[in-house]
């Protein structure tokens, strides 16, 4: 291997490379034998969901030039299927992290030197702004680079269609076709025209802005409540600016903010993570919340799409909610209005992955809401919104990752628009003499008290991909019959496209599309979950445990039992 990689790094010394790239390159062949092999013993992929690596210098490194060859193999896709078109365009974003701004350009350019129109945003911006500037433009494609949460080292590259959604299927798999056909730098249009990118600002932050305010269902109930105080950290990313904007246009006046936060930097110095899913990215915005007495945090993640929060319980103590519990609120605040509205005509529905608390589906078959279950991923609720359009009303989608979305003019999860429902949803509690959490606690007591855990299994190298691909292999050919002393009532294997009753030993037959995910349904109502994931080397267990609240129960024994159950089918799994 060693000598193969010295060779590929040989050719690229010998290509039109940049200094510092060339002087990277050196240095690894004469001094680090390990990084060279990490940069080069393969080309970065370029996968469904875009490009994501940690940069450098290398083919398996995020920089230019894998950027570059990405995006020329887009190009030629583009080119070829509105071949008929007078004119194409993308729009291109890109959030805080080191070298985003850098190759946003690069890209921009190559789209230039190929004849396709380039709209790029003048400064960092949240993804699910660009989702809408592609259908505001009117483009036919769009790119952001970002690594989402991912640690600083890393960066993306995610691509979108017309309709404002990631890439699914068929043209993932064509442009990645296209983008396997540029084996060489040369094949890269680099040098377009700076001067012909069309620079998009504050006029495409005012339309999706206004967007997002229109989704207000109780004005009325902010303007009354419009001191209710917030804490907002963008964690040193794209929300800094548009999330207090739209917080402010929806009516909100008391927002603080966590200065040592606010300051845009792709080294997120303040936490370890930049992930709103992590306890110790709030840190500071729950030390600021307690200084003020603010009575709702909310974080976004550094292309602000995800968002986490937390509220006072009982005791005056700020509680950190995960995805599904804020999916709960979010999807209840928005259901039951609808209907406390008359806006339910019989043609609404929401969108979960299978992943997800089935709590949001109790609360909209309660409301005669219909529901649809996607795979993971967002591009897939993007997918029902574009089918459904024109034939049905899109309320709110979610997954338990801290991703949420309503209305249809944004196609991917959205932490502006969501941070903006939720403040409302926090102003709409507050207006009946309660908080998020009372309204949680509410929830529960009128449908069950769900409970959700997941546990993430690193195996790193070629090793642990084998690893993991054995541990799905003897869950497929060897599902348990029972787990936790309660029968494994249902299999769902999304790999094989199939549904085993092991009640009636029938098969059924699964529409989604075919994805490594196998699923555990149980007698208890317990739900399990196993998938690998497609942007890092792990496999996640996914545990969602129910219990209907009977009289006399306090939800404290309750909490206290589902968590025994978790802990004792993670030993079963011998997860712990």
């Amino acid at each position: 291997m060693l000598k193969q990689v010295k060779e590929k790094a040989q050719k690229w010394l010998e290509s039109n490379i940049d200094d510092k790239t060339r002087q990277t390159i050196s240095y690894l062949l004469d001094h680090d034998e390990n990084e060279l092999i990490e940069s080069f013993y393969k080309d970065l992929e370029f996968g469904t969901g875009g490009l994501r690596g940690i940069m450098g210098a290398g083919s398996n490194r995020m920089n230019i030039y894998t950027v570059g060859m990405a995006t020329q193999g887009l190009s030629n896709y583009l080119l070829k299927q509105f071949a008929g078109r007078p004119s194409i365009h993308v729009a291109i974003a890109h959030d805080s992290r080191n070298n985003s701004r850098l190759f946003a350009e690069t890209a921009a350019k190559i789209f230039i030197a190929n004849g396709i129109g380039a709209y790029l945003f003048d400064s960092l911006r949240p993804t699910p702004e660009l989702s809408f500037a592609i259908r505001h433009l009117g483009c036919q494609s769009g790119i952001v680079i970002t690594a989402s949460h991912n640690p600083k080292e890393y960066n993306g590259y995610k691509a979108y269609w017309e309709d404002g959604g990631q890439v699914i299927a068929p043209h993932d798999k064509e442009i990645i076709n296209e983008v396997k056909k540029i084996t060489s730098f040369d094949q890269v249009k680099f040098n377009g025209d700076p001067s012909k990118i069309k620079i998009i600002g504050p006029e495409v932050d005012d339309a999706y802005i206004k967007l997002i305010a229109g989704l207000s269902l109780n004005p009325e109930i902010i303007k009354a409540n419009q001191d209710i105080k917030i804490v907002y950290t963008p964690i040193h990313g794209s929300g800094v600016k548009l999330v207090p904007m739209a917080l402010k246009r929806m009516g909100f006046t008391n927002i603080y903010g966590v200065p040592e936060q606010n300051i845009t930097d792709g080294n997120f110095p303040t936490v370890i993570s930049p992930n709103p899913e992590e306890p110790a990215a709030l840190t500071l915005a729950l030390k600021k919340a307690d200084e003020v007495g603010a009575e709702l945090v909310m974080a976004s993640d550094p292309d602000a799409d995800r968002v986490g929060i937390a509220v006072r319980d009982h005791s005056g103590k700020l509680t950190l909610l995960n995805g599904n519990q804020t999916a709960s609120i979010l999807f209840y605040y928005l259901i039951s209005q609808w209907a406390a509205k008359g806006k339910l005509k019989g043609k609404e529905y929401i969108v979960k992955t299978i992943v997800t608390t089935e709590l949001l589906t109790e609360i909209a078959d309660k409301f005669g809401v219909e529901h649809y279950d996607v795979l993971t991923g967002f591009k897939y609720i993007a997918d029902i919104i574009k089918e459904k359009e024109g034939k049905m009303t899109f309320i709110v989608g979610g997954e338990e990752s801290y991703g949420y979305l309503a209305g249809d003019f944004v196609r991917d999860k959205d932490a502006v628009m969501a941070c903006s429902l939720i403040a409302e949803a926090a102003a709409w509690a507050k207006s009946r003499g309660k908080n998020l959490y009372d309204v949680l606690l509410d929830i529960y007591r009128e449908f069950s008290f769900y409970k959700e855990s997941l546990i993430s299994v690193v195996r790193k190298g070629k090793s642990g991909a084998e690893e993991i691909r054995k541990m799905m292999e003897d869950l497929r050919d060897n599902p348990p019959e029972t787990i936790n002393g309660s029968e494994v009532m249902m299999v769902h294997d999304f790999e094989k496209q199939k549904s085993y009753d092991n009640l009636s030993h029938l098969r059924y037959d699964i529409t989604l599309p075919k994805s490594n995910v196998l699923q555990f349904l149980l007698k208890d109502g317990s739900k399990i979950s196993v998938r690998p994931s497609g942007t890092e080397p792990k496999i996640k267990f996914y545990f969602s445990v129910r219990h209907k609240i009977e009289e006399g129960e306090t939800l404290e024994s309750v909490n206290n039992r589902l968590s025994e159950r978790i802990k004792s089918i993670q030993k079963e799994l011998k997860l712990i």
